[in-house]
């Protein structure tokens, strides 16, 4: 498995050019590193002054480059899928339909990446996967589909099966998926197959939470805007499980930009790029092994019946605590996430919170 590092911030801060420099360095180092870059237009290229495309091609030594085409991924994809409905299906219909004709909708991209993010890590192919994605609130909402998609099958699955409709098709589900379906229902393949999608997306959500597999680094120069959009995305990570290792400052000396407004991550501030040389930009970036140390977005503390989380970049007006569910729902910024308590917790009301910034502090 390898390491997916991606870079958060404004548009033209220099998110390209970091995880370029990013890639350069951590192949030098050794590692096998693929650059996957999610913009398809022709200006990476030009800063690579290489033609990248949609499958990983050598750039230097131990560094590949993929340049995603989202109509390439979505045909893969679906090519995919109608190889599991011709093996469930008694009638497949999607056979009629072909990958080649299907057009890209909004948010369609996101997803791609993020599927073929995670095919490329299973290859163990690179020990490093640098992505180059969007860097704002779309991106993270893709990194925190793992965890709300495991959260829409676990609720309404459990809603679906405690309601009159649930309970009164409960006793026709069986002979109608056995007539439709290429599978012996009572044999419990399809229980096997839920729970083989409840795995997978364990695995999603257990590798962006785990800062050893995947973390972000915050990218701004000294425009205010820059840095009030950096800190915005820091809390915003937060609430997807994401880390966020520290902060690499564009363009801007050591003294440009207050470092209290990110304590405790550390600013790197690294030159200005200048076309074709590169060595200046990476030699000056930080140690991207360094996130592990980083506060994690969600301690919990069972023996004092205590959550935590960690939301910097917001105070206490833009932080709401519900608890409509089984589980405890935080909104912060325009992000919602539902914390999956360990068992000791499960089903405690909620008896206290207090905002402790850049803390959430919640007991049971």
């Amino acid at each position: 498995m390898a390491l997916i590092l991606t870079f958060l911030g404004k548009g033209g801060t220099g998110r390209t050019l970091t995880a370029i420099a990013a890639a350069k360095r951590l192949a030098s180092q050794g590692r096998r590193v693929l650059l996957a870059i999610q913009d398809p237009g022709p200006a990476p290229g030009q800063l690579l002054a290489f033609n990248p495309n949609a499958e990983p091609q050598p750039l230097e030594d131990h560094l590949e480059v993929v340049q995603f085409q989202s109509a390439v991924l979505l045909e893969q994809s679906w090519n995919q899928l109608k190889a599991l409905e011709a093996e469930y299906l008694r009638t497949p219909f999607f056979k009629a339909v072909y990958g080649e004709e299907l057009g890209i909708l909004p948010g369609m991209d996101s997803a791609l990446a993020l599927n073929a993010l995670r095919e490329y890590d299973a290859s163990d192919r690179y020990d490093v996967i640098v992505y180059d994605g969007s860097g704002g609130i779309e991106m993270l909402r893709t990194w925190g589909m793992p965890e709300i998609l495991s959260w829409y099958i676990r609720r309404f699955r459990q809603v679906f099966q405690d309601s009159d409709l649930g309970r009164t098709l409960s006793p026709f589900v069986q002979p109608v998926a056995s007539a439709v379906l290429n599978v012996d229902w009572s044999g419990g393949l399809v229980n096997q197959q839920t729970s083989q999608m409840n795995d997978l997306m364990a695995q999603g959500r257990q590798a962006v939470n785990d800062p050893g597999r995947v973390a972000a680094y915050l990218v701004t120069t000294a425009d205010p805007a820059a840095i009030a959009t950096a800190r915005y995305l820091w809390g915003s990570a937060q609430q997807v499980g994401l880390t966020v290792g520290g902060v690499i400052a564009s363009a801007a000396s050591a003294d440009a930009i207050d470092p209290s407004a990110f304590a405790p991550l550390r600013v790197t501030p690294v030159p200005a790029w200048r076309s074709g040389e590169w060595q200046p930009l990476v030699e000056a970036l930080p140690d991207f092994d360094q996130a592990a140390q980083m506060p994690r977005p969600v301690t919990v503390e069972v023996s004092s019946r205590q959550v935590r989380l960690f939301l910097p970049g917001f105070d206490k007006r833009q932080v709401r605590l519900t608890q409509y569910g089984p589980e405890v729902t935080i909104e912060a910024g325009d992000q919602r996430r539902n914390i999956l308590l360990p068992p000791a917790l499960q089903g405690r009301p909620v008896t206290g919170a207090k905002f402790q910034a850049p803390y959430l502090i919640i007991s049971f």
